[in-house]
């Protein structure tokens, strides 16, 4: 029962990290920047490469998932990553404290799915 759970949540995880990573990569930094903003290729670089990390984390959570009876250690690091990129964003709110309604749940979501990736693998 745990393992299917742990599937789903992988399976959840990396469906998230590929429409992310996917949607970063092909946009780039300008659909983000105010429509009178110069092109900025160091933060259009840092974006796209951080979307292929995305991406690379999409990669590895569907390997893990079908391997859960094998990957001991990976979950807890795979739910700690996540739950982190959620902390991430709490700190980004906390700091600049604007973010939009599709963000603040995405944070929640974060943090809730890296939380029970690694409850869920302890009491496996």
């Amino acid at each position: 029962m745990m393992d299917i759970a742990i599937k789903s949540i992988l399976t959840l995880i990396s469906i998230i990290c590929f429409l992310g990573g996917f949607n970063v990569l092909l946009k780039g930094a300008a659909k983000f920047l105010p429509t009178n903003t110069p092109p900025q290729p160091i933060l259009d670089n840092l974006l796209r490469f951080l979307s292929g990390i995305y991406i690379g984390m999409g990669f590895l959570c569907v390997w893990a998932a079908f391997r859960v009876d094998q990957s001991d250690y990976l979950v807890y690091f795979l739910g700690v990553i996540v739950l982190c990129s959620g902390l991430g964003r709490l700190y980004s709110r906390l700091k600049i404290q604007s973010s939009s309604s599709y963000l603040q749940s995405m944070m929640v979501l974060e943090i809730l799915l890296g939380l029970s990736l690694i409850i869920l693998r302890y009491c496996r």
